[in-house]
């Protein structure tokens, strides 16, 4: 496991993401200051109670004086407010990073407050969500055996990334390198797609009359399929605006699936319905067996 330190972290956003970030940093003894930023000051005060962070900034400025790393956790249509806040206040040698679950959007956002700091700036998404929010839900050992997907640009700073992947490996996650329009086009149809499949089905039913006697009677298969309809709907609606294009493009795809499936069903193609669940069944076998 790499052992390099971090002096100084400031981290915006101290929820799920960034406050499991700062603890599993501070697990290994890998980090020597945390200073944490965000919108609530009871979730920060709890940050603080809980040793997440060593020290509550006000303002931009003052939370990243002197940090040689400042991770950006907040809901993406979020960060180009921050990135413009802080952009005046970095010290040549800090790396930015952030975890947003989109990328082409965050990048334009940070090229148009960074300036000449661009070049320090390392998209990151750790691929590590869950439907909890806020410091409690933090963990430090959320990241052990998770992606975490740089998708830095050519002109970055080669020692900024070397940074920003050695402290994620430290958090005990695997770094893997993607271009950022190929990440959002991969986590449109894994992870956007799904989310937005699983609040718009709760949704409907919640809208039905009878509503509460089909979630009483809803059962295991349900609870799983919609567990992340319990997620942050702010930040997934930032997600959904963010990566619109090619998340509309996969809605597309999926509406035509459920269209062939639906034909087959009610031309009561047996032999069509079960091919169609056997080819998945045997896709999603593989995927489980090469994730362990």
């Amino acid at each position: 496991m790499p052992t390099s330190r971090v002096g100084r972290l400031a981290v915006f956003g101290v929820g799920l993401i960034g406050g499991s970030f700062a603890a599993a940093l501070k697990a290994v003894h890998a980090v020597g200051h945390v200073t944490g930023v965000g919108r609530g000051r009871a979730n920060l005060e709890r940050a603080l109670a809980l040793g997440v962070v060593d020290e509550i900034a006000t303002d931009a400025r003052s939370a990243v004086q002197g940090a040689d790393l400042v991770l950006v956790a907040v809901p993406v249509q979020q960060t180009a407010r921050v990135f413009a806040a802080i952009a005046p206040h970095l010290s040549a040698h800090a790396v930015l990073t952030d975890a947003g679950s989109t990328k082409q959007d965050v990048i334009a956002a940070a090229r148009a407050a960074l300036g000449p700091r661009m070049r320090r700036f390392v998209p990151a998404h750790p691929i590590a969500g869950a439907e909890l929010t806020g410091v409690d839900a933090a963990k430090a050992s959320l990241y052990h055996g998770r992606s975490v997907v740089i998708t830095a640009l050519l002109d970055t700073d080669a020692d900024a990334i070397g940074t920003v992947e050695s402290a994620w490996q430290v958090c005990g996650a695997r770094t893997v390198r993607m271009t950022p329009e190929r990440h959002d086009a991969v986590f449109a149809a894994v992870s956007h797609l799904p989310h937005a499949l699983a609040f718009a089905l709760v949704h409907m039913i919640a809208a039905r009359p009878g509503a509460d006697e089909l979630f009483a009677q809803a059962g295991a298969g349900f609870r799983d399929f919609t567990r992340i309809a319990s997620s942050s709907p702010e930040m997934w609606r930032d997600i959904c605006i963010g990566n619109r294009g090619a998340l509309l493009a996969e809605m597309d795809a999926y509406a035509q699936a459920l269209g062939t499936l639906r034909a087959l069903i009610a031309a009561e193609d047996a032999d069509g319905i079960e091919g169609v669940f056997a080819a998945a069944r045997a896709a999603r076998n593989r995927w489980l067996d090469n994730a362990r």
